[in-house]
């Protein structure tokens, strides 16, 4: 049990770390879209700022509210996860959820501070161009993806267990 929380603590702090820090970076040293590219055709790093949720979201709301609603959701969303980590004994489930509250914590701690979250990871091919994210996106996508793989393993085992 004990393990167990010292692993949610590892994974969170060190996402908060590397978030916090690549987002520091990214605002000392590239002007407000600036651009690098790091794969030409594919891969650049690109200095943005997102008032809004995911794809900029509720961006248009004034500054007061938007802080309000996002500060509220995500207070909200990391009680309901810490319960579940709590709650569970599913190693891939405590992961999972442990890297999405350390990307909603991130990114919480860029709209109490800044107003707004600091993104610069932007995947394009051609025309198409993904919308910029950061680690803490990344960690909450990751954290997503594992969690539906933990729940297909888990409806897996209970099937195997029914038969």
């Amino acid at each position: 049990m004990k393990s167990k929380y010292i692993m949610v603590f590892f994974i969170i702090v060190s996402v908060l770390v590397i978030d916090q820090a690549t987002k520091l970076l990214v605002v000392r040293h590239l002007y407000l879209h600036e651009t690098i590219p790091v794969i030409p055709g594919f891969f650049n790093l690109t200095h943005a700022r997102n008032t809004g949720a995911a794809f900029s979201l509720l961006s248009g709301l004034p500054q007061g509210i938007r802080l309000m609603f996002f500060g509220a959701v995500t207070t909200a969303a990391l009680i309901v996860i810490g319960y579940m980590i709590r709650k569970t004994d599913r190693m891939l489930q405590t992961v999972s959820l442990s890297l999405i509250a350390a990307g909603a914590a991130g990114n919480l701690i860029d709209r109490l501070r800044l107003g707004e979250v600091v993104d610069f990871i932007q995947w394009y091919y051609r025309s198409f161009v993904w919308p910029s994210f950061n680690i803490a996106d990344s960690a909450i996508s990751i954290g997503v993806g594992v969690l539906v793989v933990d729940m297909f393993l888990d409806k897996s085992n209970s099937t195997n267990k029914k038969e």
